[in-house]
């Protein structure tokens, strides 16, 4: 069986599992979910795709989620293009932010777009004639062609497209051209400008469709759950999106939705036993990661890689591969044998 077809048979296995998940278990957890894995994913397409940890995508999430309901609130907006407004509302916001961050690496990248977030925490804090202050964003409405979608099992399935194609655009980032230029610049950005690629502007688009994405699921989230709290732009619900992504596997895209599914499961479980459920959850993370190096969906493909013997199959099914950005051979990554030395090594 070829790496084609297991492809394809685990998409069918997972559109079959997110078409019965409500039916497994409630529609509202199930929505969380998938929202969540979406929402991990964003962080993954920066993280594990171009090297960019974020601890602000909060204020990406949260202000899809208010503009989405503020727009079904005041206007009775059918609930998809209030949450592709609400996405929309997160791309202009990246557009200035992104330019300032990407000046900037590593943990100070961390840093600014953590700056970033609590302004925006701020902002929405303060605007309560809008947003609601500490009080949220309440009263939101879900409808469609004038209908009001009161269920919330009609709802997670009337909500499932728009999820489906935020996934599909992240599988068509990664697996692009686009996107093995994103990995290029991850693993020796130097090379990649030397190869005449303006790794700026790659880094501030991946930043842009990022917080589409991230709007994207917070808009729904917020009509799902049918209020928007001021937690969605708290600096904590940016690490637990963190979170989710180490412990499917950075870079590994789909794990997304598994640390996100294993994180909520968790809390889910464990708030009905103590209301100390974070420090479970915590240790249980701990012993995860530890026991997991690659997270849990990276350690399962490296497993699987290492049985069959192939020596290319897991980058294909995890992350994508630089030769196709030219058409050239693998060449090693820096540190390597054999690879070249780039400049600022050199210096």
């Amino acid at each position: 069986m070829n790496t084609r077809t297991v492809r394809l048979a685990g998409y069918g296995i997972g559109l079959i599992l997110a078409l019965a998940l409500p039916r497994i278990l409630y529609p509202v957890l199930a929505l969380d979910i998938l929202l969540w894995g979406l929402f991990a994913i964003s962080v993954d397409l920066l993280l594990g795709f171009v090297g960019l940890l974020s601890f602000g995508h909060a204020m990406f999430w949260g202000l899809g989620g208010y503009a989405a309901g503020y727009l079904t609130k005041s206007i009775a907006l059918d609930y998809p293009f209030a949450a592709l407004v609400g996405a929309g509302a997160a791309v202009l916001l990246a557009v200035p932010t992104g330019y300032l961050a990407i000046r900037s690496t590593g943990i100070y990248f961390a840093m600014v777009t953590l700056a970033f977030a609590q302004m925006v925490f701020y902002v929405v804090n303060e605007a309560r004639p809008i947003t609601g202050g500490e009080n949220g964003l309440q009263g939101i409405s879900r409808t469609f062609l004038g209908s009001a979608i009161q269920d919330a099992t009609a709802f997670y399935y009337a909500a499932l497209p728009l999820i489906l194609f935020g996934y599909w655009l992240a599988y068509r980032i990664v697996h692009s051209p686009f996107g093995h230029v994103l990995v290029a610049i991850r693993d020796n950005e130097a090379r990649a400008q030397a190869l005449g690629y303006p790794t700026g502007r790659y880094k501030l688009l991946a930043f842009v469709l990022s917080a589409f994405l991230s709007g994207l699921a917070g808009g729904l989230y917020s009509l799902g759950h049918g209020f928007a709290a001021l937690e969605l732009v708290h600096w904590s619900t940016s690490g637990t999106a963190v979170v989710m992504t180490i412990l499917g596997g950075i870079g590994t895209l789909w794990g997304s939705i598994l640390g996100a599914a294993i994180f909520l499961l968790l809390r889910d479980w464990l708030s009905t036993f103590t209301d100390a459920w974070g420090v479970v959850t915590g240790t249980i993370f701990i012993v995860i990661v530890l026991g997991f190096r690659r997270g849990i969906w990276g350690t399962l493909l490296h497993s699987l890689h290492r049985r069959r013997g192939s020596a290319g199959e897991i980058t294909t099914l995890t992350e994508p591969a630089i030769t196709t950005v030219d058409g050239a051979e693998p060449r090693p990554r820096e540190g390597e044998e054999g690879a070249p030395v780039s400049p600022a090594t050199r210096a």
